[in-house]
């Protein structure tokens, strides 16, 4: 049903009804769905933890003196925080949209 004649609809309530498109029926996710969705998140937990073990050496070279430029491990620092503080924000929405669903009644 298109925006228009849904309008129409609602304007003349005297006229004959529109059909009503049919609801796509609901089926469980097949799964190879959910695998991909587990490796969606595995390689992006792995690339959150390489980066903070990538910044974590930078710190120590640069502890010991042994870092030669301050600027580039400053900006590797800032994006593997940023990094960190998204995959957290993820965490937190999944596991409220997580809440949510169990909190349905069916």
């Amino acid at each position: 049903m298109s925006a228009v004649a849904a309008v129409l609809a609602v304007a003349a309530p005297d006229a004959a009804p529109a059909a009503m498109p049919a609801m796509p029926s609901l089926q469980p996710a097949p799964a190879d769905a959910v695998g991909q969705f587990g490796q969606l998140v595995t390689q992006g937990l792995d690339q959150v933890n390489n980066d903070l073990v990538a910044s974590q050496v930078d710190m120590q070279r640069l502890a010991t003196g042994n870092a030669s430029d301050l600027h580039n491990i400053m900006i590797h620092l800032e994006e593997s925080q940023l990094s960190f503080q998204l995959m957290m924000q993820v965490r937190s929405r999944l596991l409220d949209a997580y809440s949510d669903v169990m909190k349905m009644q069916v």
